[in-house]
């Protein structure tokens, strides 16, 4: 597995919590010392273990947005 680093610039939201501890969260993320991004997967405790994740620019929030607000599911 390759290295990579993260700084978690801002958690935003925590969407949910599993009964072992971990908590889905959208967190503002700076990977590899990139612009941060938005981003929402579920982490450990501690923040040292991560899931698999979905990673969005702001442009990408936008449309999502966008598109719930437009969506008559909600």
């Amino acid at each position: 597995m390759a290295n990579f680093s993260y700084e978690i610039i801002e958690t935003i939201a925590v969407l949910s919590e599993g009964s072992k501890g971990w908590k889905k969260e959208l967190n503002l993320i700076s990977w590899n010392g990139r612009d941060p991004k938005y981003d929402i997967r579920d982490w450990s405790e501690n923040h040292e273990k991560m899931g698999k994740g979905i990673t969005l620019s702001k442009e990408e929030v936008q449309t999502l947005l966008n598109a719930l607000n437009e969506s008559n599911y909600f």
